[in-house]
């Protein structure tokens, strides 16, 4: 089994132990010598305060090299294991949610019929929520939206359309001219909660202080019937509600409409197993029909 960065000490000791924000202290009775470690490596890792010995900027540098080793370990053994087993017993997929929910649940089923005896635990993430993952490897492959992580490749899914939305009554739409961005800052933004737990993704689509944050977007899709407040909400979401007269696009002069793009990737693409790549193919077929 490979080791983590902890595990990597041949004392039995912990060499590095991480927290939140990156940097590494250690409490010196867990810690193998630290002359010893530098002994070994030829430079100076440590610097000692008090009980703790802190990572040198050297030591940084050797810690993220050697981090980047163990996870490039990590996902050999991962690959070795899919290959020996020729058959996943679980798929984990991570799906934005801008991607339309009746079109997942379409290729859940198809690849279900294909192979019943594989288990899916499917996480339904929005923003930073599907790059963590990605970025964790906690799953097997990925529909992400816009962007895509540091190092990481994906093949475009299809494009969507958000459009300006509010109730027919809302404020808004009783000015009774085209609107400006301005006109929009007295009035509440309905916003779904980014799922990432770093947040790193900030939203180009916050345009006003007054903010209403869920979680779900059928509550947001709720709160913008009864008038509660606007938001740009992509076309699949809210075709039912702009048909019976719910929502009404909101007659911005200009971003009244925004354009994104969903792509599916594999955190390791070499890695991944056939029952991964079918689901993606499946997927990608799916999209292609509907784009």
């Amino acid at each position: 089994m490979v080791g983590t960065p902890e595990e990597v000490d041949e004392g039995g000791g912990s060499i590095f132990e991480t927290v939140d924000h990156g940097f590494a202290d250690f409490d010196l009775p867990r810690l193998q010598p630290t002359d010893h470690i530098e002994e070994r490596l030829g430079v100076s890792v440590f610097e000692i305060e008090g009980r703790k010995a802190l990572l040198t900027r050297q030591g940084h540098v050797l810690y993220r090299r050697g981090k980047s080793l163990v996870d490039e370990a990590t996902r050999l053994e991962r690959a070795a294991r899919n290959l020996a087993k020729g058959q996943e017993q679980e798929l984990r997929l991570a799906v934005e949610g801008l991607f339309p929910t009746w079109l997942l649940l379409r290729c859940l089923d198809q690849f279900a019929a294909e192979y019943p005896e594989t288990r899916i635990e499917l996480f339904e993430t929005v923003m930073g929520g599907t790059d963590e993952m990605l970025l964790s490897g906690a799953v097997d492959l990925a529909i992400c939206a816009d962007t895509l992580p540091a190092g990481h490749r994906g093949e475009v899914l299809m494009r969507y359309r958000a459009i300006a939305a509010a109730a027919p009554f809302h404020p808004l739409h009783q000015i009774g001219r085209e609107l400006a961005m301005e006109d929009l800052k007295g009035h509440r933004h309905l916003v779904i909660r980014d799922s990432g737990l770093q947040r790193v993704r900030h939203s180009v689509w916050n345009v006003t202080e007054q903010r209403l944050t869920v979680s779900h977007k059928s509550t947001s899709i709720r709160a913008a019937c009864i008038g509660m407040g606007f938001a740009w909400y992509p076309e699949d979401w809210i075709r039912e509600e702009l048909a019976a007269g719910q929502l009404k696009p909101l007659p911005l002069r200009e971003g009244a409409e925004r354009w994104g793009a969903m792509y599916l990737v594999y955190p390791d693409p070499d890695g991944a197993g056939p029952g991964a790549r079918r689901l993606g193919d499946i997927i990608i077929h799916a999209a292609q029909g509907v784009a």
